[in-house]
């Protein structure tokens, strides 16, 4: 998975804005972007925007052909799992069905991964399971960005204790959406997480596979309601988890 573009200052602005403006469809899949007249509309240099256009393409959100000039791909190609296009699907108002179905993704994967983790996990997988929540837990009042890193260090923490690798390589999936949501919800109102990730670690160190996939269960529920509280838009209606 590609690394967020961090870069600030105009470059990341002109970046921002054009991932946003495809993102949003204001820029069409398929619609030819006249990078003269987007220069002229932005009042930028046309250097400035043929850089700025060199990120969205290792994103697969445009690319360029001869005769066609530069256009947007189709969605099928754009790389949806990037954390920029994850973040400029949210800021234009698209995050209720990416954390829709990223819900129905961890939904899938998370509760088996938890009752793989009981079933394999070493004490170093345990040790390392505990170190993330108590990184959690001294979090608590830290920045959103903070908060974020400490719970997909304890996913991944989750996923590496299955050892089975495709498992482990699903946080590729996860990261840049749970990076995303987490820091919506811990910039508001929500529930202490501790609590739920302290019953899944201690069930997997236990070697219960059905308590583990149980807590792991609920720990989904109540990330649901913390995300629903953080956004009220009902992005997890008609939600439905594997029984």
């Amino acid at each position: 998975m590609m690394a967020a573009y961090s870069e600030r200052g105009v470059h990341g602005q002109i970046v921002q804005l054009l991932g946003e403006r495809v993102l949003s469809g204001e820029i069409a899949e398929g619609e030819t972007i006249d990078l003269a007249a987007l220069s002229a509309d932005l009042g930028l240099s046309l250097t400035a925007i043929r850089e700025a256009i060199k990120v969205l393409a290792a994103k697969g959100l445009v690319g360029s052909r001869q005769r066609k000039g530069t256009f947007v791909r189709p969605r099928a190609d754009w790389n949806l799992l990037d954390p920029d296009v994850v973040k400029w699907q949210v800021a234009t108002g698209a995050g209720d069905l990416f954390f829709r179905d990223l819900a129905e993704l961890r939904g899938a994967l998370e509760p088996t991964a938890a009752r793989l983790a009981a079933l394999r996990r070493t004490d170093a997988d345990v040790a390392e399971l505990r170190a993330a929540v108590r990184a959690m837990a001294d979090s608590h009042g830290s920045s959103p960005e903070e908060a974020a890193a400490s719970d997909l260090r304890w996913h991944r923490a989750l996923l590496a204790a299955t050892h089975n690798e495709l498992y482990t390589r699903t946080d590729i999936f996860l990261a840049a959406g749970l990076v995303e949501r987490d820091r919506l919800v811990h910039a508001g109102a929500h529930k202490d997480p501790v609590p739920s990730h302290t019953s899944v670690t201690e069930a997997v160190a236990a070697g219960d596979p059905a308590a583990a996939e149980t807590a792991m269960r609920s720990l989904l529920e109540q990330a649901d309601e913390d995300l629903f509280g953080a956004t009220g838009d009902g992005a997890d209606d008609e939600l439905e988890r594997p029984a």
